[in-house]
């Protein structure tokens, strides 16, 4: 009988928790059996560790293989577990020293042939490993830079399986880190959206400043064509640059949701805006297997719904809570997840169904009542700032040029 394990992490919410791989090796019928709350990505893992292994040209045991993963009562989840599964199988047939596997994490998804893919969540994992006080992880190549922006441990980026049991056997060192890419802008570049391409419209950009400046909610109605779109895409462009801590927890659920493709952090401020079909959990997040919706990505930043009364009600009445608390609390079961929501809102809608507004408008009483019955009243609440955009005459249009986000920026 031979016994071994080794750490790895699984997310819940947009933190890390620690699992204990724990395989064990006996004389019996060949079998390889997962258990311990594993979802189906985790069971079919076996296949995957076991191509790996003998692809890889080590020996797979050809006995009774127990692999548990401890605590029993969390959910495992996700293709990260391959890794570690294979490194532990290997630790308990005597392949890879066990004492190795004593103050190092490892995270991973592996292929049939050995290879080392890239996983979700690796920042937070990263943090969970410095929080245990262990002092090496183990993590795809590709996510070795997103996991050295924690300090206190070393990150060793892992492209095959093989690398692995090099690195702990001694036989070769931890490959550098990859070159780190150019860092994304603190500021908008040129080709960023601008304010200093609206024109018309000075008076309501100073409000939209203000409410910048305090991190006011924003409301804007006005007739179709007036420019509310125009405006709420350039409004990111004015914000201060994320703090460091902002900035790290921006990448911590980007990495999460698999929006973050690079090694690096997070530097400038999300601008997310969900087309108005999208459902309550789309919106605040949830599902079978709860995961972060728009207004946890846009956490930071700036959530846009445009055509505000298109939306479900449902949807709207479900990010009611979340502006409030700038937090969203999912059950699900007996599992609770909280992801923040802490953002700033801007909606824009047309004044009635045809968009005429008080000029023109060809809407019935019924529909006008029903138009105004779509924009919640306790949503509205949670609005600080509303401003009507109105059509800007000829004049307007030739002489008032707003000032460039630059300067916007240096004053809110």
């Amino acid at each position: 009988m031979s016994l071994a394990r080794v750490i790895t992490f699984t997310l819940d919410g947009v933190e890390s928790r620690p699992v204990w791989v724990e395989a064990d090796i006996r004389t019996g019928l060949p079998a390889f059996t997962v258990v311990g709350l594993a979802d189906k990505a985790v069971r079919e893992a076996r296949e995957r560790v076991r191509a790996a292994i003998v692809n890889s040209g080590f020996e797979f045991p050809n006995k009774r293989i127990t692999v548990n993963l401890a605590p029993a009562y969390l959910h495992k989840v996700g293709p990260s577990f391959d890794l570690p599964l294979a490194v532990a199988v290997l630790a308990a047939a005597r392949q890879i020293p066990s004492e190795a596997l004593e103050d190092c994490a490892v995270a991973g998804e592996l292929s049939l042939a050995g290879r080392v893919r890239p996983v979700r969540g690796v920042l937070a994992m990263a943090e969970g490993t410095r929080s245990r006080a262990l002092a090496r992880l183990f993590v795809p190549v590709e996510r070795a830079r997103e996991a050295a922006l924690v300090d206190g441990i070393e990150v060793c980026g892992v492209g095959s399986l093989q690398e692995v049991v090099d690195v702990l056997h001694g036989r070769s060192a931890p490959a550098p880190l990859p070159a780190e890419a150019e860092p994304e802008r603190l500021e908008p570049g040129p080709d960023a959206p601008d304010f200093s391409d609206v024109r018309g419209h000075n008076a309501v950009i100073g409000a939209v400043e203000v409410a910048a400046a305090g991190g006011h909610n924003l409301f804007m109605h006005g007739p179709p064509g007036t420019g509310k779109t125009m405006i709420a895409r350039r409004i990111g462009s004015i914000l201060p640059p994320l703090t460091p801590g902002e900035a790290i927890g921006v990448t911590r659920i980007h990495s999460i949701a698999g929006l973050h493709e690079g090694g690096g952090l997070v530097r400038t401020r999300p601008f997310r805006a969900p087309h108005h079909t999208i459902s309550p959990s789309g919106l605040v997040g949830g599902g079978s297997r709860p995961a972060p919706g728009e207004v946890t990505l846009a956490h930071h930043g700036v959530l846009f719904l445009d055509e505000l009364s298109e939306f479900p009600r449902s949807s709207l009445e479900a990010l009611r809570q979340p502006l409030e608390d700038g937090h969203v609390a999912i059950v699900r079961g007996q599992r609770l997840v909280v992801y923040p929501s802490s953002c700033m809102l801007v909606a824009a809608a047309n004044p009635c169904p045809c968009g005429a507004g008080t000029t023109g408008c060809r809407c019935s009483a019924a529909d006008l009542s029903r138009h105004q019955r779509r924009l919640s009243g306790p949503l509205l609440d949670r609005v600080d700032v509303t401003l009507h955009v109105a059509r800007p005459s000829a004049e307007a249009l030739e002489r008032q040029i707003a000032p460039d986000s630059a300067e916007i920026r240096a004053r809110v």
